[in-house]
C-alpha cells in the first residue's frame, strides 16, 4: 500500500484505499471534469466531497495540496517515477490523466496540442464567463438593479458559444471524431449554464446549429452520466 501520511490533506479526508488515486472535489462545473474523466477511464480511484458551501476548500488540509483554495485536487500515489503527486487545476488534471492513461488526448503532437488549446478555451472563456452568468442571472448578482453587468457576460457567453459552435460544424466532437479531454472540459459548463444558471433563453442556446446535439451526444455517455453526480453532497 502506498504511504500517503506526508500529504496533510489525507488527516483531514482519510484515503481508505491508499493505493488508488484520491479526488477531493464535488460535483460543480469544475469538478465534474475530473470525475468524468476518471469514469471515463477506468482508473481506480477513491472521490472525497470537499464541500465549498461549508467552506472546507480553505481548512488547512486542503489548502495543503491546493494552495488556491478551489476544488477540484487530486493526490496519485503512483505519480511520475512511482512517487506520489498532488495536482490541482482541473484543466492540468485532465491533460496528466490523459498522458498517464494514453486515452483521450491524441498521441500526434498537433491533435495533443489542438486538443490542448480547446482545453485553454474552456479554462480561459467558457468557465469564467458563464460563471459570471450564473452569478448576476441566478445568484445575488440577480438582485442588481443595474443589468448591464449581466448583459455583458451574457454577451459575452453568447460569443463563446457561437465560436464553439463553429467548431462543431461538421464534427461529432470538438476534435472531429475523436472524444478528447476538451469535450470532458467543456460539456459540464454548457449543461450548467441553461440548467443550474437558467439561461437557456437568455443565450439564444435554442438558436445554435450544432452544441445542443453535441451537448446531448456527451450526456448520453455513461461515464459522464456517472462522473456529473461524484462527488455529490447527500
Amino acid at each position: 500500500m502506498a504511504d500517503l501520511s506526508a500529504f496533510p490533506i489525507t488527516r483531514r479526508w482519510p484515503a481508505k484505499h491508499s493505493d488508488r488515486l484520491q479526488l477531493y472535489s464535488l460535483n460543480t462545473p469544475n469538478g465534474v471534469k475530473v470525475s468524468i474523466m476518471l469514469e471515463e477511464t477506468g482508473l481506480p480511484y477513491e472521490a472525497h466531497l470537499v464541500d465549498i458551501t461549508e467552506n472546507e476548500s480553505h481548512d488547512d488540509a486542503f489548502l495543503s495540496l491546493n494552495p488556491n483554495g478551489k476544488i477540484p485536487a487530486i493526490l496519485d500515489p503512483d505519480g511520475p517515477g512511482g512517487q506520489p503527486l498532488g495536482l490541482f487545476e482541473s484543466g492540468a488534471i485532465l491533460i496528466y490523466l490523459g498522458e498517464k492513461t494514453g486515452q483521450f488526448l491524441p498521441a500526434d503532437p498537433a491533435r495533443r496540442y489542438e486538443t490542448i488549446q480547446w482545453v485553454m478555451f474552456q479554462m480561459g472563456g467558457i468557465g469564467p464567463m458563464f460563471g459570471q452568468v450564473g452569478f448576476f442571472n441566478k445568484f445575488a448578482g440577480k438582485d442588481f438593479e443595474d443589468k448591464r453587468p449581466r448583459d455583458r457576460y451574457v454577451a459575452e457567453a453568447k460569443r463563446l458559444l457561437g465560436v464553439l459552435d463553429r467548431r462543431l460544424e461538421g464534427r461529432d466532437w470538438i476534435m472531429g471524431d475523436d472524444y478528447t479531454i476538451a469535450d470532458i472540459a467543456t460539456l459540464g459548463w454548457v449543461r450548467n449554464l441553461i440548467t443550474f444558471y437558467g439561461a437557456r433563453e437568455l443565450v439564444d442556446y435554442d438558436a445554435l446549429k450544432n452544441v445542443p446535439a453535441w451537448l446531448d451526444r456527451g450526456l448520453a455517455r455513461p461515464a459522464v452520466q456517472r462522473g456529473l453526480e461524484i462527488p455529490k453532497k447527500a
